[in-house]
């Protein structure tokens, strides 16, 4: 599939909206968003009808390689994600493999990143929303937060807050997301999978 190397991007952080859920494990994708929100100088407005955050910049050196981006975080909590970006998608005319999603990943260790094209949604809520509002063939970045400890329910432990162990890193760890997601958008998925895929 073809695609107008001048369209624009459409980076997605996966969360939930309200101060409750800012720091649960469930909530890095918007981490991942604010930072990159942050680098390139702006700040989340609503996104008219759509019922999502939005930031639009331009990411990469100046010359052929500057990027249009629209940084999103849906606010209709994650398991209707689908909606809102689809809505996005159409009304700034980005292309499917222009799309890239910023989320956690019980099955990755905590702080490895995995980005790929495409795939499955691996129970996850959000991407099952956005894979069946478009298709599933857009780019993913994967944050991993590992598995619950013990006999705890996976729902318990993504809406919970990162440990206090696991913030210590954190924030090293959505600076590296936020420079992977600029590496695939900039330099290409191959580039940015021999560098990040830790």
């Amino acid at each position: 599939m073809t695609t107008d190397a001048n369209a624009p991007w459409l980076i997605v952080g996966l969360g939930n909206p309200g101060p409750e859920y800012a720091m649960n494990r469930h909530n890095v994708g918007f981490m991942v968003a604010d930072l990159l929100a942050e680098r390139i100088g702006g700040k989340f407005k609503r996104a008219g009808k759509a019922q999502a955050q939005v930031v639009e910049g331009r990411i990469g050196p100046p010359g052929p390689a500057n990027r249009r981006v629209i940084l999103a975080k849906p606010m209709s909590f994650m398991n209707l994600s689908g909606g809102p970006v689809n809505a996005l998608r159409d009304f700034y005319k980005v292309p499917l493999a222009h799309v890239v999603t910023v989320h956690d990943e019980l099955d990755i260790d905590y702080g490895v990143l995995r980005l790929k094209l495409g795939g499955g949604d691996n129970g996850h809520n959000g991407l099952k929303s956005m894979t069946k509002a478009m298709g599933a063939d857009y780019h993913r970045v994967r944050f991993g937060i590992g598995r619950p400890p013990g006999r705890m329910q996976v729902a318990d432990f993504v809406l919970k807050d990162f440990a206090s162990a696991e913030r210590k890193e954190l924030d090293y760890f959505v600076d590296r997301a936020a420079d992977a997601v600029e590496c695939l958008v900039i330099e290409g998925l191959e580039r940015a999978q021999g560098t990040y895929n830790s």
